[in-house]
């Protein structure tokens, strides 16, 4: 349920003992995902909702994920305000601070919320759009890459797609959109992650960065469709989208940092996602040829066939390319 906790956990003296928890609409597929939603006549977030609270009370869903947008939001800020060299010695320069300042124009704030006015107020053209997508998904993985908070969406590494996309709801598709927005937005995503965790893996180690960034680009993409009006196909189709066009991606930080080319690969995953939900809301999922099942056995598939040497490890790719003495 909901990709955050679905099972909880007793520990006494002697051990812990694992109880899961019976779901009302118990989810392995996306096409059970769509059964429900098709049988409730309800969307996605709502059937992850009924499930979420089966295992706890809807104050405490409102609150675990208040927290998680809270901490996204924290963490974009940190790296849109934060100068300087990341550590790891690749004296890889801070680039959000930079991009963010030629953005943002001189208008004052003190609080977040006055921080999210002055954003939405800044200019709309198609290639601002990108910076601004762009420098939300940098200023998470710099964070990431200084040891700062962040919030696996799904990983440490991937973190910066899914809150880079739904800002960009916030500040560029939506200028009303608050709590409400977030909510719904967060319980798609992460049915989403956890549909390809229990099919295939977000685990670069296990299936390169398709597993990462590729996961956390279908992620944002579907929940950023459900949102735009789109209905539970839809929702599918574009993570589908998303995960197609990242199936194959390696894992190749260069000495083992999760900084190059990872810190970028979050900008690249989070305009995948934005543009694989608007090309799902023009499509119609019953003449799609890749269903999303099928694009998540791939992955796993494509994950098991993967050379070792691309699943971060740092023994291929860039990490093997790039000549540390030249960084």
């Amino acid at each position: 349920g909901g990709g955050f906790v679905v099972k909880k956990e007793r520990v006494s003296a002697r051990k812990k003992a694992v109880v899961f928890q019976t779901f009302p609409y118990p989810v392995q597929s996306g096409l059970e995902l769509l059964s429900y939603c098709r049988e409730l006549q309800k969307p996605i977030s709502q059937v992850v909702w009924a499930n979420e609270c089966a295992i706890r009370s809807p104050e405490e869903i409102n609150k675990g994920l208040d927290r998680i947008w809270a901490t996204m939001l924290e963490s974009i800020f940190e790296g849109c305000h934060r100068p300087g060299e990341l550590p790891g010695g690749l004296q890889v320069r801070r680039r959000a601070p930079d991009i963010y300042k030629n953005l943002k124009g001189d208008l004052p704030y003190t609080t977040t919320e006055q921080w999210l006015q002055t954003i939405r107020r800044t200019e709309v053209k198609f290639r601002q759009i990108l910076k601004w997508v762009s420098c939300f998904a940098i200023s998470v993985n710099e964070v990431n890459a200084a040891l700062g908070r962040i919030v696996t969406a799904p990983t440490n590494g991937s973190a910066g797609v899914v809150p880079a996309v739904l800002m960009y709801y916030m500040v560029i598709e939506n200028h009303e959109a608050g709590a409400e927005e977030v909510r719904q937005f967060l319980l798609v995503a992460g049915e989403i992650g956890s549909l390809f965790k229990k099919g295939a893996t977000i685990s670069a180690a296990m299936g390169g960065c398709q597993a990462e960034i590729g996961v956390s680009s279908a992620m944002a993409a579907g929940a950023l469709t459900e949102l735009l009006g789109g209905t539970p196909e839809q929702v599918l189709c574009a993570a589908e989208i998303a995960m197609e066009h990242h199936l194959g991606l390696t894992c190749d930080p260069i000495a083992g940092l999760v900084q190059v080319p990872c810190i970028e690969r979050n900008s690249m995953g989070a305009i995948k996602a934005i543009n694989a939900a608007e090309l799902a809301l023009e499509s119609d999922p019953a003449m799609a040829k890749v269903p999303f099942d099928k694009v998540v056995q791939t992955m796993w598939e494509t994950a098991k066939d993967m050379n070792a040497k691309y699943k971060e490890t740092s023994q291929g790719g860039l990490a093997v390319g790039v000549n540390l003495s030249d960084c």
